[in-house]
């Protein structure tokens, strides 16, 4: 049987269209059970309804406080039985009630090569810092910022005229191959975690 992926996001779902478009092919392993978002009408959800994927949206502001979103986040990803949790440009940070459930199989990526800049602005703190080479890096989620254990990384090339805007966008190329590669050899291998260290299998 295919993995089931629960992906959640917060904007357009580039991430999220890229394993779509993985998951038609049967070798890849796996499917997307669900998405959900944190906030209402993004273009992820609208990706996933037309698709005819089953959806859910849970913004913050609806619930009395960071725990109970927390808890019915867990509660609205646990009712779809995923197998794997991917983070596709989701900007919140799952809690405890999440990561009780859910740590250990929840997966996501950032726009640097961690542990360096983490955070929001992580292209253009690699502009600022003027380092050459910056990338994406592929986590499992733990309860810090970006902290995780590391699956994957892949490298990209600092350019004498990058803007913030134009070295994110060559970032994202190389994170999506990257989220997509990754996340099917989990799908069909499996990974494990020892210490700080993980290993795709």
């Amino acid at each position: 049987m295919p993995a089931r992926l629960v992906v959640l996001v917060s904007g357009v779902g580039t991430n999220l269209q890229a394993l779509l478009d993985a998951c038609r092919d049967p070798e890849y392993g796996a499917v997307v059970a669900a998405v959900g978002a944190d906030r209402p009408d993004t273009g992820g959800v609208a990706r996933a309804a037309a698709a005819g994927i089953a959806t859910f949206e849970l913004p913050l502001s609806a619930y009395a406080d960071r725990a109970d979103w927390d808890a019915a986040l867990t509660d609205a990803v646990a009712a779809h039985e995923p197998d794997l949790v991917v983070l596709g440009g989701f900007m919140k940070l799952t809690g405890p009630a999440f990561l009780s459930r859910f740590g250990g199989r929840t997966v996501n990526t950032h726009p640097a090569l961690s542990p360096s800049f983490p955070g929001m602005h992580g292209p253009q703190e690699a502009l600022d810092h003027g380092v050459k080479v910056t990338g994406a890096t592929l986590f499992v989620v733990d309860a810090g910022v970006d902290t995780g254990p590391i699956l994957a990384q892949v490298a990209v090339p600092v350019e004498d005229a990058d803007t913030p805007a134009s070295l994110h966008e060559r970032i994202k190329v190389a994170e999506r191959a990257m989220l997509v590669d990754v996340v099917g050899r989990i799908a069909r291998r499996g990974f494990t975690i020892s210490g700080r260290k993980a290993t795709l299998l």
